[in-house]
């Protein structure tokens, strides 16, 4: 199933991604030494030049006076080939469609929440709009600059509970596609013995537990079913550390699981690594792994991946902002909306019809109401 779309210092500047080359106009590099001086903490990614002039004035649309978009990364920053990867896509696809300029920020190791807070705000004042905080970490961050800056939008991923005018919270139904990848690998696995691996024992990650389980269960309840958390607490590395990932995942494969699915962000790519290296089944999660370069070794064993299209969302809501119109309020995305799904890109999949089959027909079941994801284990 495809989604439908609608420290302190710089980690260097780019116009396309990967390319960290790209020629920054003197406002640009004026904004962006301001904006770390600022900050105290984060780093600078991306300033200027994507389908834009060299004078970083923003484009096509005359009710737009912003800068352009701003995006503070989550934990693990951009590069993980999962979540703040995809919210990344929707950045630079609105650069490019709407040319509008634009700033992406890193996280600083062992940052403290005044940080959060300098980086949103630093990203307002300096014209910003909307300003987008990719993981729920933020929320205390955009609670306090919305009430500074009622001017502009800003966007928070993955927390509903910032209430402001001006504030659009996005979250998505991610047991739901959870469901799905459970249901694939019940289908997929040979020892009816499979794994999951969460980043940090939060809430949020419940869900995918949650809609994992059920989905393997709903297939056959006598699967046995590892289950691993990372870390208690984000800052413990949870989401940034693919030795973490990987040590789970041995031990998971050691205990006889052939099918694994993390929600760990970068802390994924070591479970996927290792089941690569192991021959057996991984699943992805947010973006479509299999697709990433940095896993390209392994994807033949990128069963598929659990999609949460966290670049639509970030798109949309620039979109509102750009024709003056913008979104606020809580924005859920499901299976229904397109933005929640299960990615067949992987031709091994594909092949195996018996599990798209049934993959297909638990996303009809959920859309239709028949059946109702659990959100917590």
């Amino acid at each position: 199933m495809r989604l439908r779309r609608g420290s302190c210092g710089t980690r260097g500047t780019r116009g396309t991604r990967g390319s960290r080359g790209s020629r920054l106009s003197q406002v640009a590099v004026v904004v962006a030494s301001l904006a770390l001086a600022a900050s105290a903490c984060g780093k600078t990614s991306n300033e200027a030049s994507e389908g834009e002039g060299k004078d970083d004035k923003p484009g096509n649309s005359s009710k737009y006076k912003a800068k352009g978009i701003g995006l503070a990364y989550d934990i693990g920053g951009q590069g993980d080939q999962s979540f703040n990867d995809a919210a990344y896509a929707g950045y630079a696809k609105a650069r490019k469609d709407f040319k509008i300029g634009g700033v992406d920020m890193e996280p600083g190791d062992g940052e403290s929440s005044a940080d959060k807070v300098q980086r949103i705000e630093q990203l307002a004042k300096q014209g910003y709009n909307p300003v987008v905080g990719v993981g729920y970490i933020y929320a205390p961050a955009i609670k306090e600059a919305a009430a500074k800056f009622p001017k502009t939008t800003f966007g928070i991923i993955d927390d509903n509970t910032v209430k402001a005018d001006n504030v659009s919270d996005l979250v998505f139904h991610e047991e739901q596609g959870s469901y799905l990848a459970g249901v694939a690998a019940a289908k997929a696995t040979k020892a009816d013995h499979v794994g999951f691996i969460g980043g940090v024992d939060i809430p949020l990650i419940h869900k995918f537990e949650a809609g994992f389980v059920q989905g393997v269960k709903s297939v056959d309840p006598k699967i046995k079913i590892e289950k691993q958390y990372l870390t208690e607490k984000p800052e413990d590395g949870g989401f940034s550390s693919p030795d973490k990932g990987q040590n789970a995942a041995s031990g998971q494969i050691e205990s006889g699981a052939d099918v694994l699915y993390h929600a760990a962000g970068l802390s994924g790519q070591g479970v996927i690594q290792e089941a690569g290296s192991q021959k057996v089944w991984a699943i992805g999660v947010d973006s479509d792994q299999y697709k990433q370069k940095a896993l390209a070794k392994y994807k033949d064993y990128i069963l598929g991946s659990a999609l949460k299209d966290v670049g639509g969302a970030v798109y949309d809501l620039t979109k509102s902002v750009v024709e003056g119109k913008p979104i606020t309020g809580e924005q859920r995305y499901d299976l229904k909306s397109g933005r929640v799904g299960f990615a067949d890109s992987n031709p091994k999949y594909t092949a195996m019809k018996d599990v798209v089959a049934a993959v297909e027909k638990a996303e009809k079941d959920i859309i239709d109401g028949k059946v109702t994801v659990e959100t917590t284990p």
